[in-house]
């Protein structure tokens, strides 16, 4: 096992550095000079040459880059151009607000969606399977900040059920806040899993093993658990990995809907400032942790099926 996590931590060299020049490339593409967009149009041009200065944009775009790169490897990503404050420390306060916007959020999506999808397997044709199919379309249906702003105008400020912003303090009152963005994104992510698990285990129960078991007397509960259910979990492994990280990716909007730290809003502030230094960083760590989440992956695939440590 440790051979192949190896493999697999030497195969993303490639697409972090990638991602690494796309980032910096993109961050001096985009239109607008940072030193106006930090110090105002009414600075003089001396004040804007000293900014530029302080801050490096006069040197060539190779020793930025070298410098960028040396900075993300020693994890000293320089300080924010708006207001000075260490890159490190403000990823650091936000990124756990995102992270557990997406784990709650996949935690919903799957103990709704997987439950759903056997239900439909289970019943197919039938009743159950035409609500969990009507289930699946209305999630794919509607975009995830529209759902996000009608439970937040429902339940935050008509019913007061919830808070209309913050990300609270201690875990009872996190989860609290929490909730309500992270049941916007599971609506969609169990709508997704519950489909796939419906049409994995369909494929599943197909199989001829699983017609020999029914031959033989095996109970239906048994068939559809130990034998579907189990034998369908490698394709909603790869399902579960891709809902992740566009629950990931999905987690941007929902911040910014409900107004709470994260990742995702420190980028589209940073973005809307053009302060470099802060777009870099952000942009980086969502690279890094997409990485992640495909090793993650990776381990859960051994898990569910060890021949592919084989391959």
């Amino acid at each position: 096992m440790a051979r192949y996590l190896a493999l697999r931590l030497i195969d993303t060299i490639p697409t972090i550095f990638l991602v690494l020049l796309l980032v910096f490339m993109a961050m001096r593409i985009l239109p607008g000079d940072p030193a106006v967009a930090v110090l105002g149009d009414m600075a003089t041009q001396e004040q804007l040459a000293l900014f530029r200065e302080r801050m490096g944009l006069n040197d060539p775009l190779w020793m930025q880059f070298i410098h960028f790169v040396g900075g993300v490897v020693t994890f000293n990503l320089g300080s924010s151009m708006t207001n000075g404050k260490d890159v490190v420390g403000l990823i650091l306060y936000n990124l756990p607000y995102t992270i557990e916007l997406t784990i709650v959020a996949m935690l919903i999506g799957t103990a709704v969606g997987v439950p759903v999808g056997v239900m439909a397997a289970k019943h197919r044709n039938k009743l159950p399977d035409h609500a969990a199919r009507a289930f699946s379309l209305l999630g794919y249906a509607i975009p995830d900040f529209y759902l996000g702003a009608l439970l937040l105008i429902t339940f935050a400020l008509n019913l007061g059920w919830f808070p209309t912003n913050g990300g609270g303090e201690g875990f009872v009152d996190r989860m609290y806040h929490v909730f309500l963005a992270a049941l916007t994104l599971a609506f969609v992510k169990a709508a997704f899993i519950g489909r796939l698990t419906r049409t994995s285990l369909l494929e599943v129960l197909s199989k001829d093993f699983v017609r020999t078991a029914r031959a033989k007397g095996a109970k239906e509960r048994r068939i559809l658990y130990r034998h579907g259910l189990r034998n369908a979990l490698l394709p909603l492994t790869t399902g579960l990995g891709l809902s992740m990280l566009a629950t990931l990716s999905g987690s941007v909007a929902i911040e910014l809907v409900f107004n709470r730290p994260g990742i995702g809003k420190m980028l589209i502030s940073a973005i809307a400032e053009r302060d470099y230094a802060v777009i870099q960083g952000g942009v980086v760590v969502f690279a890094l942790m997409v990485v992640a989440i495909n090793l993650l992956m990776d381990l859960l695939y051994i898990v569910v099926d060890p021949r592919i440590r084989m391959a």
